[in-house]
């Protein structure tokens, strides 16, 4: 389960996910390079060998034993995120494919916009096909949805097996385990008839009541930045983050605002109540990862990023830079990022924290005072460099460091320490060693 939102600006889009998956299941996130087309050359995706043809710079947030990406960004301002949903059609039938997060990944190495993305994703889609198991702990197979942003645009599309189905972005959208469109869609594969309202695809089987309420909270949060005056910015980060550490009872938490910190609700009824968009289901899902990104169209201008592993409320969101395509002393292809937010080490020392926050009242508490002042301090130091490269790659280990150290404070306190409660518990499938793009 996952919730993704975007929020259309002048000239500057805010993108921003969690993304859920089994608490025993590690996410990282680290930059990919660009890669040159490969003639007669195949790309291994997770299930299948397609032709390659090349790869834009990316930012990629991925499930370790995964190919593909939850969420993430390219050197070409291109954000995608995607969403489990169900529908009449059975993925349990269908032979292994494309899955969700491939077509995540395809679409931010192939497209230079979210147009380009749209077809580039739909094409492999109606080509390939699209099946597989996408949740290793559980034996899950699922289909998907997307939300695909550029700097001035955005697109939803839903999918059920082969069948799809798209339509625009206006201002702003909001997108979570359930089907949005309607008879809203503008473009759809050939097989779904003109005027087809996609709630029909709908398995009324399941209840949507777990992907309703968070729904909603984003729907809110989109409809108060993008009823923004124009005059003012559309983008704010920091309301994204304290939206995606939302427990139920709304927003809290934006870097720098302090407050009083919400702990995670508790049980989950069959209502749905207790399924939040910051994600805490027991011992069966959590938010592993989590972004925030601004997409700038003004050229010169960086694309950055926020970047958090996994769950909101006990984590930091690192600040980290995006180049601009041809940006004067960088090389497109080089995000600048701290190398540790690449490890299953660091994604691991937060989720251990995040299970002491469900389990002992008051700890939330404790963990924001330590990792709150941090969190401001890193965004405030972010904010005044710029277009500086060299800044930034002096910036990126040094806040490292500073979370490193600050996780080892919470642990002198008896926070975060790897008892054998948790050892095991989060440890998660190894990661898969096959080639990471080609052979």
């Amino acid at each position: 389960m996952c919730d993704t939102v975007c929020v259309l600006g002048d000239g500057m889009t805010l993108f921003a996910k969690n993304s859920d998956r089994p608490v025993t299941e590690a996410q990282t996130v680290g930059p990919h390079r660009r890669r040159g087309p490969g003639p007669g050359r195949s790309l291994r995706t997770q299930y299948l060998d397609i032709a390659d043809e090349g790869a834009a710079a990316t930012l990629l947030s991925r499930p370790i034993w995964l190919w593909g990406a939850e969420h993430g960004v390219n050197e070409h301002r291109v954000a995608i995120g995607n969403e489990m949903v169900d529908t009449v059609d059975d993925p349990k039938v269908a032979p292994p494919a494309l899955i969700g997060m491939d077509l995540v990944r395809l679409g931010l190495e192939r497209a230079s916009n979210a147009e380009d993305a749209l077809e580039v994703m739909t094409g492999l889609l109606e080509r390939h096909g699209q099946g597989g198991v996408c949740d290793q702990v559980h034996d899950a197979t699922y289909w998907s949805s997307f939300l695909v942003a550029d700097p001035t645009s955005a697109w939803v599309l839903e999918t059920s097996g082969r069948k799809w189905a798209a339509r625009p972005v206006r201002h702003g959208d909001a997108i979570s385990n359930r089907l949005t469109i309607r008879s809203d869609w503008t473009r759809a594969s050939a097989d779904v008839a003109p005027g087809t309202d996609l709630d029909s695809w709908r398995n009324p089987a399941t209840d949507t009541g777990f992907a309703d309420g968070r729904l909603a909270a984003s729907r809110a949060f989109v409809a108060a930045l993008a009823s923004t005056p124009a005059a003012a910015p559309r983008s704010d980060p920091r309301a994204a983050v304290a939206h995606l550490r939302d427990h139920g009872s709304g927003p809290w938490g934006a870097p720098g605002e302090g407050g009083t910190p919400v702990p995670p609700p508790g049980d989950v009824l069959s209502d749905g109540t207790g399924v939040t968009v910051c994600m805490h289901i027991g011992d069966f899902e959590a938010t592993a990862a989590s972004l925030v990104a601004e997409l700038p169209a003004e050229r010169p201008r960086p694309a950055r990023a926020w970047v958090a592993l996994g769950s909101p409320c006990s984590s930091v969101y690192v600040p980290v830079l995006l180049p601009a395509q041809g940006a004067s002393g960088s090389d497109p292809a080089d995000a600048v990022i701290p190398a540790g937010l690449a490890t299953v080490e660091l994604w691991h020392r937060f989720c251990v924290v995040a299970r002491h926050v469900e389990r002992e009242a008051g700890v939330l508490e404790e963990v924001r005072s330590v990792l709150g002042p941090l969190e401001a301090e890193l965004w405030d130091e972010a904010d005044t460099l710029e277009l500086d490269i060299t800044s930034w790659r002096h910036f990126a280990p040094a806040a490292q460091h500073r979370v490193e150290a600050a996780l080892d404070n919470l642990a002198r306190s008896g926070i975060g320490v790897d008892d054998a409660q948790v050892t095991g518990h989060n440890r998660g499938p190894q990661p898969d060693r096959r080639s990471e793009a080609h052979r």
